[in-house]
């Protein structure tokens, strides 16, 4: 029986308005760094066999810290990599309104097959994350630990809990948390969503 250790990578700066960050290789801020190495000594009695992460920079840091507790080395799955927004990376809310007139309200209408201006939907995502979820399924290691992102954790989840991707956004998945999948029957069942060790 396999358990899987679902984690987001820890926080990275956000800046005020917020931006929409996609695919822009952010790095963790200190306090992102603090949460990880609460979710690696959290796992650290777990028996880990293998870990894996998406190749941007706040993942490739959380999974290296993480490695550090865990004594296990990460293996890079590019295809984990966040959603790519394209050209609306690094922009606010009201600069994707001005220079894309009814770009935003048409994504809010079709959120799962939406693209922006050279950029990914999130049917592009799953297609290639679940892609990713199978292969390191094919793996026989009993325990392992993926650190990815909000939006690649939300569609493998959707396809696991059989929620259409429009669900998305209608549980909470933090910096630096946890979710725990086990197998059951052949499939894998959320036995633990969004756990913050750093909160508790």
């Amino acid at each position: 029986m396999t358990t899987i250790y679902l984690l987001r990578h820890g926080e990275i700066t956000q800046n005020t308005p917020r931006r929409f960050i996609g695919q822009q290789d952010l790095p963790l801020t200190a306090r992102g760094q603090e949460q990880i190495l609460h979710a690696a000594r959290y796992l650290a009695d777990k028996n880990i066999q293998k870990l894996w992460c998406s190749p941007l920079s706040r993942c490739v840091l959380s999974a290296k810290i993480m490695g550090q507790v865990l004594d296990l080395e990460a293996h890079l799955v590019p295809d984990l990599r966040e959603i790519s927004l394209g050209a609306w990376e690094g922009l606010t809310q009201e600069e994707v309104k001005e220079r894309f007139p009814g770009q935003f309200e048409a994504r809010g209408q079709a959120l799962t097959h939406f693209r922006p201006q050279s950029g990914e939907s999130f049917a592009d995502v799953h297609k290639r994350a679940w892609q990713a979820w199978t292969e390191i399924n094919q793996d026989k290691s009993s325990t392992m630990a993926i650190v990815a992102h909000s939006g690649v954790n939300r569609v493998i989840l959707c396809q696991i809990l059989g929620l259409p991707l429009e669900n998305l956004f209608r549980f909470d998945l933090d910096y630096a948390s946890i979710t725990t999948l086990g197998e059951k029957e052949g499939n894998f069942v959320v036995q633990n969503l969004n756990y913050l060790p750093y909160k508790f």
